[in-house]
């Protein structure tokens, strides 16, 4: 047809030798990153491991441990980041993208690719610049030169380059790849230009950028991560005069978080889960206890999140422990991807207020509220709102087909929980290290590993080497992936606050009418939109001293409070289409986002319902304080 690019134009195909030398070297180049990032994961899991085991086995703790590990993070982030853009596994909307024309889709393929290099090609040279100025820091136990660690930036981002590039030959449309060159460079040209124009426009530039750019971006097809890079970055380089170095900056920061390194550790976890036999031993005792009931195994997975919620301190981590337990399952009894991911991300959002929470920590140490009444009030809240997700639940599969699935035997479930004990110990051999202090909230996934890999060798007897290999390198393609959107949803947030954004909602909610019930309906909506564009650590920093003494003057418990704040931040970092956790949901179930669109606003009406209930009656909250 004319004007559409298809795949059986001869011009289209790539061909000759520059394109064979190209796909050669980037094939020795992938190996090359897979290999590295694999090798990354497991020395993370070696270190840590050691650390644990010479503090509270030896008690001789390694004081570098901690260090070390942050500064291979950094490095396994930004080759994991590489390797998914490579794989194209960068979480990103192609709701749109699927629905037009092989033409346009063409374009948008190609135009996501130069969008990400267009960003990647604008912020190398800071990159380079801010690892430079890292040299002159030393760390504190290596006593090494900081640049060990920044040099990952620009390393990495100097590696997406041939990657991309790569990529473009590789869709074999010359013709959608000269089209999104034009288009991506003279959207760039274009906003230069109009830097003199948009600097007066104040606070109008969050409504272009934060919301117009990135909603574009997101739309087309351009990876979450990569649209919120260009968006702040976008916004400092057209409206203010903030040093572009500083872009770097806050996107070492949001990927630099100690806590982040229990992402691939859980991950991997949940893969060792898979493959060593624990998966189909705790789904087999689960099953037998309710899953001759409708719906059975979506209350398991809502009660499961509550139990291992808040293990790791990241919700993507949570995620990552429980999917691949028991989505095989799930979907062989006819559940719907898009369902299970939508789900999921749900009771992500339900379980935020469980202890112990990295957000509950760090309300109480940006506000000055009791840690321990924040852990107390947090564990009635949760329930409230897991049981508006099982009347979802139950709504939906009221009507399942249970005819093929028969009910065992009381003495059959015995049997199945005695084959199953040492798997369903995991979750509570974890919590209580946590508990004790054998192991930090990071640190506790390796005695996870540890114990998984003794079960499959010993009791399980299902340990397949050859797919250690692999499983590292996936691991490390979705912890790129997750914690670069984490990166730059950081630089985000950080562009927000320079606008003055904090402070105007401050002002703004202070004028509240209506008391403490008007107050909390406002915060409500605000956090909500607050949480779908920043992470919840960053949004609490940013915003807890603003508006928590405001809540006390409204008369509203500050324990009461933040229950409310961290659910609605939580349902808006959760929801599509700008929520990172939904994405972060989809990478871990390795779901289409749009497969996930169709189901999950009933479950998001539900924890709506939940919210109201809790932010209109304290007594969940502070009942018990």
């Amino acid at each position: 047809m004319a004007g559409q690019l298809t795949a059986v134009d001869p011009v289209a195909l790539p061909s000759g030798m520059l394109a064979r030398a190209a796909f050669g070297f980037d094939r020795a180049l992938g190996g090359v990153l897979e290999a590295t990032a694999a090798a990354l994961v497991l020395a993370e899991i070696l270190i840590l491991g050691a650390g644990v085991t010479a503090r509270y086995v030896f008690h001789a703790p390694i004081i570098w441990t901690d260090e070390l590990a942050s500064i291979l993070f950094l490095w396994l982030s930004m080759l994991g980041a590489v390797v998914a853009l490579r794989r194209g596994e960068h979480m990103r909307m192609t709701g749109l993208v699927s629905r037009v024309g092989p033409g346009t889709r063409a374009v948008l393929e190609a135009l996501a690719l130069t969008a990400s290099l267009a960003f990647v090609l604008l912020v190398l040279h800071h990159a380079m610049e801010y690892a430079s100025e890292e040299s002159f820091i030393v760390t504190p136990a290596l006593e090494i030169s900081n640049a060990w660690r920044a040099s990952a930036l620009p390393v990495g981002l100097a590696l997406m380059i041939p990657v991309g590039l790569v990529r473009l030959l590789r869709l074999g449309q010359p013709l959608a790849v000269l089209l999104a060159v034009a288009l991506t460079a003279g959207t760039v040209l274009a906003f230069w230009l109009l830097g003199p124009t948009l600097k007066p426009l104040g606070q109008v530039n969050l409504i272009i950028f934060f919301v117009g750019l990135v909603a574009v971006n997101v739309f087309a097809g351009v990876p979450i991560a990569f649209s919120f890079a260009l968006a702040t970055f976008a916004y400092l380089a057209c409206t203010t005069s903030t040093p572009l170095l500083v872009v770097v900056g806050r996107l070492d920061e949001g990927m630099s978080h100690l806590i982040l390194l229990a992402v691939p550790l859980f991950v991997f976890l949940g893969a060792l889960i898979e493959m060593t036999g624990m998966a189909r031993a705790m789904i087999g005792v689960l099953a037998g206890l309710l899953g001759h009931v409708r719906g059975g195994l979506s209350y398991v997975l809502i009660g499961a999140m509550y139990l291992v919620s808040g293990i790791s301190g990241s919700k993507i981590a949570d995620m990552a422990a429980v999917a691949p337990v028991l989505f095989p399952e799930m979907k062989a009894r006819g559940a719907k991807p898009g369902d299970l991911v939508a789900l999921l991300s749900a009771t992500g959002a339900q379980t935020e207020t469980i202890p112990p929470s990295i957000v509950l920590i760090t309300i109480g140490s940006v506000t000055g509220v009791s840690i321990a009444a924040l852990f107390t009030g947090g564990m009635v809240p949760a329930l409230v709102l897991g049981a508006c997700l099982c009347f979802v639940v139950w709504r939906r599969y009221r009507h399942e087909d249970l005819s093929h699935v028969t009910r065992p035997s009381w003495p059959q479930v015995g049997r199945l929980a005695i084959v199953a004990l040492p798997a369903i110990a995991l979750p509570f051999i974890i919590r209580a290290a946590v508990v004790e202090g054998v192991a930090t909230a990071t640190e506790v996934s390796t005695i996870g590993i540890g114990y998984a890999t003794l079960m499959g060798l010993f009791v399980y007897r299902q340990f397949d080497w050859r797919r250690l290999g692999p499983m590292l390198a996936d691991t490390a393609a979705l912890t790129g992936a997750i914690i670069f959107i984490v990166g730059c949803a950081t630089a985000m947030a950080w562009g927000l606050t320079q606008s003055g954004f904090s402070q105007s909602l401050a002002r703004m909610m202070g004028a509240i009418p209506g008391g403490a019930y008007g107050f909390l309906a406002v915060s409500i909506v605000a956090f909500i939109i607050l949480g779908s564009v920043l992470e919840g650590i960053p949004a609490i920093v940013l915003f807890g001293p603003l508006v928590f003494p405001l809540a006390k003057a409204a008369g509203v418990h500050e324990v009461h409070y933040a229950m409310v704040v961290i659910f609605a931040m939580g349902i808006g970092l959760f929801a599509p289409p700008f929520g990172v956790g939904y994405y972060g949901a989809c990478a871990t179930s390795k779901v289409n986002p749009d497969e996930g669109l169709r189901y999950i606003w009933g479950y998001m009406a539900a924890l709506l319902v939940g919210l109201v209930l809790v932010a209109a009656i304290p007594w969940f909250s502070i009942g018990f304080l």
